[in-house]
């Protein structure tokens, strides 16, 4: 796992927006597996980043622009996602849920107070998530065949899945407040 130091750092993000520009010398960000934990990235543009794997545990990811970015198997746990933009979503609150099963959840409510899930690499608002069912979704690594894998997934989401729902009834309490 590659670690950076705040330079190192600074210099990928100089790099990566003179490529989100278009401009001249720019490079999309690779940060596939780095160790960027505890990480100043606030209010960084990471639109289209490389972040597969990255360890940003306890990553200052405030205000971030992360549209785009591939997150795959990314931890973040800790992570300050406040106001950070995912795939076009201003975040809330999140709360990062590894263990539950083989990959991350995150339960996440949006600026405008809508819950959304994402269990592994699939993003979903909570009303998507109710329109496909867990057991409907993946199904070629997830078959609905009460296997303990499959099993141990649904639980996940259905904990998951409550969680975001408490957390967007505080959200709404909080700005009715």
């Amino acid at each position: 796992m590659n670690r950076y130091t705040p330079e190192e750092l600074q210099e990928v993000l100089r790099l990566h927006t003179l490529w989100v520009r278009g401009e001249d010398g720019g490079e999309r960000a690779n940060l596939w597996g780095a160790n960027l934990w505890g990480a100043d990235l606030q209010g960084a543009d990471l639109q289209g980043a490389d972040l597969w794997g990255a360890d940003l545990r306890g990553a200052d990811l405030r205000g971030a622009d992360l549209w785009g970015a591939d997150l795959q198997g990314a931890d973040l746990q800790g992570a300050d996602l406040q106001g950070a933009n995912l795939q076009g979503l201003k975040i809330s609150a999140i709360r990062v849920f590894s263990g539950l099963y083989e990959y991350q959840c995150q339960a996440v409510v949006s600026e405008d107070g809508a819950p959304w899930i994402r269990m592994g690499c699939l993003w979903k608002s909570l009303e998507d998530w109710d329109s496909i069912g867990i057991r409907k979704s993946n199904i070629s690594e997830f078959p609905d065949d009460g296997s303990d894998k499959s099993e141990r997934r649904a639980r996940a989401f259905d904990y998951v899945r409550a969680e975001v729902l408490v957390m967007a009834e505080k959200f709404k309490a909080e700005q009715a407040a």
